[in-house]
């Protein structure tokens, strides 16, 4: 769509994304690439410190192509695919079973900084109200009547008497939340809210079953009657809450870390996915939510005591954010009708995978081009395609040498996030 070429901050939506992806396979495969749907790469192959290729395990997929046509993939089993010209690794941040697959082959990583908290969801209609006032939040018109409609009886039950004096539409507000003043108890820490979805819903993110993580999406409408974030507390390579997890994990203490909050997470939902949420006003008071307001997450909530799952200094800083910055920034944010679902930790990797600051290749393996977020050298979309785009400059300019003449400054945009 080209409106996303003018606006300030431009959204495709979750709805749009899907045909887009779609045409994205379609035009690598018109290019000779070739894509591999229910392909797990299990492990990569390193002769004399170069690497040569990757194990493959396959498992039944069922591809949908153009006009609904399905295709099969592949049924080999396992497989050995030999690389020549280079590997890009780009896994995402979720991968661990790889991450430790790479630190037993003795390619370097390291600890990164990253940030877990949870989900926060308010009826949308109550962040029209805080974010436009009474006079303009029932000018936001998404087109989908329910919504509209919740919206206006919102504002006439508020006694808004000026419905009807304004002619434009406002887009469906968001918003944005920082502070690096939150106390914790012993020091300050960074909070922010993170991947805002204005009309949007909660989703389940994880990817082990005995593990509960969300996130959020919109479509690209905007136009469900609820308003997410994440709200999350920042946590330092050498934090010291990661010490336990430091002892016995190493370098990969951070996925540990992850990974515990998931599973506390999944004990107090009680299995199948189901979220534990609480209210925003019984976090700050430490108590159990015993009922909660409508959610957007499909699979189901149960109100619990969610301030018990993370850190005491994490949970501490959080609270002092809602209460001293975000609460004053946006009067109104905190409320009974404002629900926290746990929990959001995978807003980056915890890991970084090294590798030469002008080769774009890792420590321990050339040839190997570790790439985007799961690497550690994004922080989202954007940055991730960005990365991206340099890695594809660094396997040119090794393979072309002199003869490749590249148009961006490889050390310039090739730095970690």
């Amino acid at each position: 769509t080209e409106k996303i070429l003018m606006e300030g901050a431009p959204h495709l939506g979750t709805d749009k994304l899907v045909g887009i992806m779609k045409n994205i396979r379609l035009a690598i495969r018109d290019q000779g690439g070739e894509i591999l749907f229910g392909a797990k790469v299990t492990d990569v192959l390193i002769e004399n410190g170069t690497a040569s290729g990757v194990k493959v395990s396959y498992s039944k997929a069922v591809e949908r192509g153009p006009e609904g046509a399905v295709r099969m993939g592949p049924q080999k089993g396992e497989e050995t695919i030999m690389a020549e010209g280079g590997i890009v690794l780009a896994t995402g941040h979720s991968a661990r079973d790889f991450y430790e697959t790479l630190h037993g082959k003795g390619i370097q990583l390291e600890a990164k900084g990253f940030a877990a908290g949870f989900r926060v969801e308010h009826p949308q209609r109550l962040i029209n109200e805080i974010q436009y006032g009474h006079e303009w939040g029932p000018t936001v018109i998404t087109g989908k009547r329910p919504t509209d409609s919740l919206n206006i009886d919102y504002f006439k039950n508020l006694g808004a008497d000026n419905l009807k004096k304004h002619r434009g539409i406002l887009p469906v507000p968001s918003y944005r939340l920082a502070t690096d003043k939150a106390y914790d108890g012993m020091d300050y820490r960074g909070v922010y809210s993170f991947c805002m979805c204005p009309g949007g819903q909660i989703v389940q993110a994880s990817t082990d079953s005995d593990c509960v993580c969300v996130n959020g999406m919109s479509y690209s409408r905007r136009d469900s009657i609820w308003a997410n974030s994440a709200l999350v507390v920042t946590i330092a390579p050498d934090d010291p809450i990661l010490d336990s997890y430091r002892e016995e994990h190493g370098v990969l203490a951070g996925i540990a870390f992850q990974r515990d909050m998931e599973q506390r997470a999944a004990m107090l939902g009680g299995g199948n996915f189901t979220v534990p949420v609480q209210r925003l006003t019984d976090f700050l008071a430490g108590r159990s939510s015993e009922s909660a307001p409508s959610s957007s997450y499909r699979l189901g909530i149960k109100p619990a005591a969610c301030h018990e799952i993370y850190p005491k200094p994490m949970t501490n800083a959080l609270r002092d954010a809602l209460t001293n910055y975000f609460n004053k920034q946006l009067p109104g944010f905190v409320c009974d009708e404002g629900l926290l679902h746990a929990v959001e930790t995978r807003t980056s990797s915890p890991v970084r995978i090294t590798r030469n600051s002008k080769t774009l290749q890792a420590i321990g393996a050339k040839g190997l081009y570790p790439s985007g977020e799961g690497a550690g050298f994004a922080g989202g979309i954007v940055s991730a395609a960005v990365d991206g785009i340099c890695v594809a400059e660094g396997i040119l300019q090794n393979i072309l040498g002199e003869n490749y003449n590249s148009k961006l400054s490889l050390t310039k945009h090739s730095k970690s996030v």
